[in-house]
């Protein structure tokens, strides 16, 4: 069901910047489009799932962790005393 077109208050246009000049309706297929009125700008949003993008490879997730993790006992040596 499509909707009429109606501005939406204090909204900012991406691409001109201009506030107040950004339009929302919604067309027969259910998809939002909003659009500014003073540059043209248009964009829609749909109610389909977006397919997932995969996890970006970063140093964090692509070295292969080859520690142990045991519990080491740590000895502390005297200095030798000066006479």
């Amino acid at each position: 069901m499509a909707s009429p077109k109606r501005f939406i208050a204090g909204a900012v246009c991406p691409r001109c910047a201009e506030m107040d000049k950004i339009t929302m309706f919604t067309t027969e297929a259910g998809d939002q489009i909003r659009e500014c009125v003073a540059c043209g700008y248009t964009d829609a949003l749909s109610d389909q799932p977006q397919p997932e993008a995969p996890e970006i490879e970063t140093r964090v997730n692509k070295k292969a962790n080859t520690d142990d993790h045991t519990v080491k006992q740590v000895v502390f040596f005297k200095a030798g005393s000066e006479d």
